[in-house]
């Protein structure tokens, strides 16, 4: 790698040669202040909060997009840089809706993180015009409050970098910019996906995800309704940030007992629904391939995919594999057989959620959810809604003991809980779909290595018994569409297909705790989160879908076999074609 020599503050620093101030100054340990920079994603210079200056330039350089060279002096902090920092902050302040105290972001937000480091008070900023949003809360799974934008354009960057959709950026010009859908349509009408890529980003209060606590309060209140929660894969993975964990710390024994004292009656695990999924998937898979199905075959956990294969790939749908996701399928078994073996009315179920994706929310409301004939799912909670509420009841959670989910539905396979990582989808159900075609119990396949990482397009081949069996893995909805538009081009030729909505699966879902910009434009989260997972898996003494003895009993107690007609009514679903909104003035 060719580097350059440069002094920042007057340090020595040595940085490759294609790096910018700002990266130089990080292996310095020297932190220069951001509001717009994201890695990769929104490198635009916009904010001006990296103004730093450089020995014989003329004005002050934007650190996140100015490359060093060799002999280069930079100073991060001089008088005259922090002077402009701070008039540039109490700019932005003063369009700003400052109500800190309320706000769901205080205490995370980086806008109130920069005054206070730059010592500037809210209430000393510049008089004048303020712009007044109306409050768009018309999608199911968040609300826009451009009250509180700073325009950093981080929202619309991922949106149109990342997931390749673009259905927000800047409208207007000079002071009235705002950050909306095209001629400020309601988010809902136009072809969002609900993934929540934006809320992730944004660093301030100006998006966050629909709540629905204090339903599910009043619910565990109420004696006549009976309560119940599971938990994704990744929120376990995930969780402990909240509390001051390093990324990606394993905390699924404290995380099944806070739902405990939280007052649900019954908590359960997502896991016993992933592993059911494998079967029902598996099972779906190999009829295709043996009679003739539509080919590839493609994932169908994650609603956010979903969505954007119905809007942008219509044809496709029928790819689509019928099972429901996880979370529906939970939901279903609860509100069927467990309500049975309970003695329980469905409609006394309140059934919950607690997940790592935002388009969960959306999710619920889809037809064809309902196979007790009530929603499968009642209400759907966010990674960091959950912490919020811990921490709301007093709830030390870092002093819990670890505990155990409840039974029959609280089992979980090491297959089971990698679905939260990109690929972990395809290599649970090649475990279970490889054991079936070679017959072996003993040396079959248990790591399927080649799907594992967070890469956004991967490929393999396998050979079973003499057959190639194709496959390719995709996260990150931008990356979808590359890999579908090579299929439909006849460019690429697959058996099975595993999509996530979010760049590197659920563990990097819009439900997840925020990360600081100065944290995630230097450390893969994505790839943190995700070892926790394989972690878990790799410790696990059962690690096929197949092998769970409570899967292996609801088939034997109450659905028959994988793919019966029961199994079709309770677990499988349906998709609707949906257009593109065309936008007409």
């Amino acid at each position: 790698m060719e580097t350059v020599n440069l002094k920042i503050n007057g340090i020595d620093v040595t940085a490759p040669k294609d790096a910018t101030i700002l990266e130089a100054a990080k292996l310095a340990n020297i932190d220069i202040p951001t509001l717009c920079y994201l890695k990769d994603i929104n490198e635009i210079g916009a904010c001006r909060m990296c103004l730093v200056e450089v020995k014989g330039a003329r004005g002050l350089a934007a650190a996140c997009v100015y490359p060093v060279n060799e002999g280069m002096e930079v100073f991060t902090n001089t008088p005259k840089v922090l002077e402009y920092r701070k008039t540039t902050l109490k700019l932005i302040l003063s369009d700003h809706k400052r109500e800190c105290l309320s706000c769901v972001r205080s205490g995370q937000c980086e806008l109130q993180e920069l005054s206070r480091n730059l010592g500037v008070d809210f209430e000393d900023q510049f008089d004048g015009a303020k712009n007044v949003s109306e409050i768009d809360d018309s999608a199911p799974h968040m609300i826009r409050d451009n009250n509180k934008c700073v325009l950093c354009r981080r929202c619309s960057a991922v949106c149109e970098n990342v997931q390749g959709i673009g259905v927000i950026g800047a409208n207007e010009r000079g002071f009235a910019t705002e950050i909306a859908s095209p001629f400020d349509l309601p988010l809902n009408t136009t072809s969002c996906v609900s993934c929540g890529q934006c809320i992730a980003v944004c660093p301030t209060g100006a998006l966050y995800e629909k709540t629905n606590v204090d339903d599910i309060l009043a619910a565990i209140a109420d004696p006549e309704k009976h309560v119940v929660v599971q938990a994704a894969p990744a929120v376990r993975a995930a969780l402990g940030e909240e509390f001051g964990l390093p990324i990606g710390t394993n905390v699924e024994g404290k995380l099944a007992a806070s739902l405990r004292r939280i007052g649900f009656e019954k908590v359960f695990d997502t896991n016993f629904s992933a592993d059911l999924t494998i079967m029902e998937e598996a099972n779906e898979l190999l009829e295709r391939v043996t009679k003739g199905g539509k080919l590839p075959m493609i994932t169908s956990c994650s609603p956010g995919w979903i969505k954007y294969c119905e809007h942008y790939f219509p044809d496709m749908t029928e790819n689509l594999s019928t099972c429901k996701s996880p979370q529906q399928m939970f939901g279903a078994t609860v509100k069927t057989y467990y309500a049975e073996k309970m003695g329980w009315d469905p409609k006394s179920i309140v059934s919950v959620s607690v997940m790592p994706c935002t388009a969960k929310k959306f999710e619920l409301t889809r037809d064809d959810q309902a196979a007790a004939g009530v929603p499968d799912i009642d209400y759907s909670m966010t990674t960091r809604e959950l912490a919020g509420l811990i921490k709301r009841m007093g709830i030390d959670f870092n002093s819990l003991p670890n505990e155990g989910f409840d039974s029959p539905l609280g089992s979980g396979s090491g297959a089971a809980v990698i679905f939260g990582a990109t690929g972990g989808v395809m290599e649970a159900a090649l475990r279970t779909a490889v054991w079936t075609l070679t017959g072996k119990k003993d040396g079959s396949p248990i790591e399927f290595k080649e799907v594992r990482g967070t890469a956004g397009i991967k490929e393999a081949t396998y050979d079973v018994n003499g057959t190639q069996v194709k496959v390719a893995v995709a996260s990150g909805l931008k990356n979808a569409n590359e890999l579908l538009t090579k299929v439909q081009k006849g460019e690429a030729d697959y058996t099975f297909i595993e999509i996530m909505g979010c760049p590197g699966g659920c563990v990097n879902g819009g439900g997840q705790p925020r990360v600081h910009a100065k944290v995630r434009n230097f450390t893969d989260i994505r790839a943190e989160r995700a070892k926790a997972l394989y972690s878990i898996d790799e410790a696990n003494t059962m690690r096929f879908s197949h092998e769970n003895p409570d899967v292996q009993a609801l088939y034997k107690e109450y659905l028959g076999e994988p793919g019966s007609e029961k199994a079709h009514h309770i677990l499988h679903t349906s998709y609707v074609k949906r257009k593109v909104h065309e936008y007409k003035v």
